[in-house]
């Protein structure tokens, strides 16, 4: 799978757990979900159609508004550097919390703390760097806890991999310890399963 073939958004899908768009780009734009409208984090909400750009800079995530956006309810009108925890707010009514909780992972995560949702339909958005991590810690990307074990997630030469520790499954076939994958591709463990969807 090339970098052209990885494309820049992808729906991953985590039985038990839930949905997630992820978005492998540097730079994203939230904004209303309507037809034509080009963002990567479309919300249907009555925001503007491109609304905020989130931007990731050695590791750390800019926020940059280009119309009304809080942070931590403090307006603001400049990019602004996002912490663990800090919430979002765009217009009057959409709010997300950022959180980046893994310390070797520069992937990060919105949740939505409104009923507002995005299309195509997701729990959550990853914002994936080199690896998302998936598993029972807290300081997974997505916490699965019923997990016994990590899953990660990673991209290598335009590639998308998978680990973990025990023996998993692509597409019933028994694969290595860390294997490439395509879109479309059942991965399975001793307790786990999730698919990759293009967008």
């Amino acid at each position: 799978m090339t970098e052209q073939m990885l494309g820049t958004r992808f729906q991953l899908w985590v039985d038990g757990v839930g949905g997630y768009l992820v978005c492998l780009s540097d730079e994203v734009v939230l904004g209303q979900a309507v037809p034509g409208t080009a963002v990567d984090i479309p919300i249907l909400a009555d925001i503007s159609r491109q609304h905020a750009t989130l931007r990731r800079v050695a590791g750390d995530y800019l926020i940059e508004p280009l119309h009304l956006t809080r942070v931590n309810g403090r307006s603001i009108r400049a990019p602004v550097v996002l912490a663990d925890g800090d919430q979002i707010e765009l217009a009057q009514s959409v709010k997300l919390r950022f959180g980046k909780p893994h310390a070797l992972s520069a992937s990060a995560r919105l949740t939505f703390l409104t009923r507002h949702r995005i299309q195509p339909s997701a729990d959550s958005v990853l914002l994936m760097a080199d690896s998302c991590v998936l598993g029972p810690r807290r300081s997974s990307h997505v916490v699965c806890r019923d997990w016994s074990e990590a899953f990660i997630l990673f991209r290598k030469d335009g590639q998308m991999y998978c680990r973990a520790v025990g023996p998993i499954e692509v597409d019933d076939r028994p694969c290595d310890e860390s294997t490439p994958i395509q879109y479309n591709s059942r991965i399975t463990g001793s307790d786990f399963a999730l698919s990759l969807e293009g967008i």
